[in-house]
This record gives C-alpha cells, structure tokens and sequence, in this order.
C-alpha cells in the first residue's frame, strides 16, 4: 500500500473510529488502536502488538502499546537484551507448573 493510502486510511480511522477501538493490519499480530481523548491530550492512533491465535484473534487483552518510533527503537533495545532472555528462563524454572485440571469422576458430581 502506498504511504499516501496509508495516511488516508489513518486519518479515516482517527476521526471515525470509536475509542479503544482495534483494527487489525495486514500483519498478523500487529493492531491499530484508537485511545480516546484523555484529560488535555486529544484522541490519538497508536500501535498493538499482541501475539494471535489461529484465527487472527489476539491472544491477550491488551498487547504492547506503542506510541512512536523512540518506544519502539528502546523496545527492541530491551527485547533483544541477552540478560532477558536469562531471566526468563529462571522465571519459568522458579514458577510452578500449571497442571490441567482433573476431571471430575462421576461420583463426584451432585445429582439435583
């Protein structure tokens, strides 16, 4: 898509869309989100990303907002900090399995 399209689309999108309103874009994952106006700041575009499912859909509530290129370039700053990726694995060494849980045998169920 051309960068003038694109300008259009956004615009199109700001002024019509409704606030907290998600769009998805032609890369899976990454969302536009209109945030309403807040106190003096007027409603504004800002960019998801949030990790889909098979069907497109997010999988987390809210993803990693982004407001501008700084955010982004210090993003990708700290996600490729090899000490997080050291962190992490100690994080799921230290947390506890999450275990399915069991299904109830039959006598366990009240009849009413």
């Amino acid at each position: 898509m051309s960068e003038e399209k694109l300008s259009e689309n956004l615009k199109e999108f700001l002024e019509k869309g409704k606030g907290w309103e998600r769009k998805a874009t032609s890369v899976q994952g990454i969302f536009l989100l209109k945030l309403p106006p807040y106190r003096s700041s007027p409603s504004q575009l800002v960019v998801e990303i949030n990790p889909t499912d098979a069907s497109g859909n997010p999988t987390k509530k809210r993803g990693l907002i982004l407001r501008n290129s700084i955010e982004l370039n210090e993003f990708k700053r700290l996600i490729n900090e090899a000490k997080l990726e050291a962190l992490m694995s100690a994080v799921e060494r230290a947390n506890p399995k999450a275990e399915k849980p069991a299904k109830l045998r039959r006598e366990e169920v009240v009849e009413i």
